[in-house]
């Protein structure tokens, strides 16, 4: 029988239930080991590897923390393991295949540490989509190892804990301004694909709605959720995503070459790319190259900020077109649309990455500053860590789980569809970004 809806799931049985326990889990836990003094536990399952050019930097940091691994897998595999038992996933299959998508994280997150392949912009999640593509088209993938190819729910738990790690403060800095351009910049990118895919090259509602979420809002992960908000086809996510991944990598290059070659000032080169650039990681990458702190922060406020904080807005305006538009056979079916199927489809882990920040929030403002600054240090930083390896497994899954045969299976229509697009996003995100609010990027120290 095929899998039911997740709208029609218990909600104990949601990939979004678990995505928000386990996440929020993670937050208070790392939270309660500070006030009690038990940051060691956390810095050993948090395990990060420093930039190196030499392995023996590597081996260094093994033995200084030799169980941090097995902690850092001990952990997750309880987690994931307990979330399948409840979601009616093979417990067996999904863990001997989340082992092996463990070591390939490691090897990934240690060839990404790299000096030569961070000069060249090959980050961990950049990586793991190169491998994962390679491989999974290379070679028939075991169907339990494809058991622990959960895409959504390692996004998912990722997006919450990001919630952790960007205080309401910090949102609040990003000004009217920033919310404003962003605004701009996703509403007309969104429009402009959605329409280009439906009007002028008759795609189906739900996949131009899925395209522009992919090129509007947080790439990946917006396509993944309105995706779902719309109940679009399995293939027209894959084909989103994939969209998305090779403007995402071209705009790695793109974006920063432009950026000098403009002269624009760090802070405004750091917004274009917030405006221009599809996905988190990669614009991460982009704006790093730049060589200046001031363009990541920009960036942060513009993208991860100003730009995935639309989500939740996107999923509740395309599960509300969806039941109401898409979805009608006729007046008689439109009367039975229930209201409450719009919030069943509403992505709820949105809501998790919410209650994350807001935990945040009011610790940061109970303590002083001095305390404040050693919360960031010792729990933040330590989740930072965490919600990079649950990227790392969503990424390793989108390329193992991505045939390049079905980029194909639409032709160039979606391609043109978010090419179009494109040509709207870089050159507005431009002009607002160095023209019109660019005395607001500059301040930003």
């Amino acid at each position: 029988m095929p899998a039911a809806p997740p709208s029609t799931l218990p909600w104990h049985r949601r990939e979004d239930t678990w995505a928000i326990f386990i996440a929020l889990g993670l937050v208070l836990a790392v939270t309660s080991a500070f006030f009690l003094g038990a940051t060691r536990l956390v810095s050993t399952a948090a395990l990060s590897f420093p930039a190196w050019s030499d392995a023996g930097k590597v081996l260094a940091t093994l033995q200084a923390n030799p169980a941090a691994p097995l902690v850092l897998f001990g952990v997750f595999l309880a987690l994931f393991g307990a979330a399948s038992a409840v979601i009616g996933w093979d417990v067996a299959k999904y863990a001997a295949g989340f082992g092996v998508l463990f070591v390939f994280s490691i090897a990934v997150a240690i060839l990404g540490s790299n000096e030569v392949l961070k000069a060249w912009q090959l980050e961990p999640p950049l990586l793991a989509l190169v491998v994962g593509m390679v491989l999974g088209n290379a070679v028939a993938l075991p169907r339990w190892f494809q058991s622990a190819l959960r895409t959504e729910f390692y996004v998912k738990v990722g997006i919450v804990l990001m919630g952790a790690t960007l205080p309401f403060t910090i949102i609040l800095q990003a000004g009217p301004l920033a919310i404003l351009q962003a605004t701009i910049v996703a509403v007309t990118t969104f429009v402009a694909i959605y329409l280009a895919a439906t009007r002028l090259f008759g795609l189906d509602p739900r996949f131009g709605a899925t395209l522009g979420a992919g090129g509007s809002i947080c790439g990946v992960s917006a396509a993944i959720a309105i995706g779902g908000a719309c109940r679009a086809e399995k293939s027209h996510v894959s084909v989103a995503i994939s969209m998305v991944i090779l403007w995402a990598v071209a705009m790695i290059f793109l974006l920063p070459v432009g950026a000098r070659h403009l002269g624009l000032a760090p802070g405004q080169a750091g917004a274009w790319i917030g405006t221009s650039e599809f996905a988190d990681a990669a614009g991460f990458a982009a704006a790093a190259t730049l060589g200046d702190e001031r363009a990541i922060k920009t960036f942060t406020l513009m993208k991860v900020v100003g730009r995935d904080m639309f989500v939740g807005v996107w999923a509740l305006v395309v599960a509300f077109l969806s039941v109401t538009r898409w979805e009608r056979k006729g007046a008689a079916e439109a009367e039975r649309v229930r209201p409450a199927e719009v919030w069943q489809r509403f992505p709820k882990f949105i809501l998790g990455f919410l209650v994350a920040s807001l935990v945040v929030t009011v610790v940061l403002a109970s303590v002083d500053a001095k305390i404040g600054t050693q919360f960031s240090k010792e729990a933040i930083g330590p989740l930072k860590n965490l919600r990079g390896w649950a990227f790392t497994w969503t990424f390793l899954s989108i390329g193992f789980t991505t045939r390049f045969r079905e980029l194909t299976r639409f032709g160039w229509r979606p391609f043109a569809a978010f090419a179009l697009g494109v040509l709207v996003n870089v050159p507005l995100g431009y002009w607002l970004s160095s023209s019109v609010f660019a005395s607001y990027w500059d301040a930003v120290k």
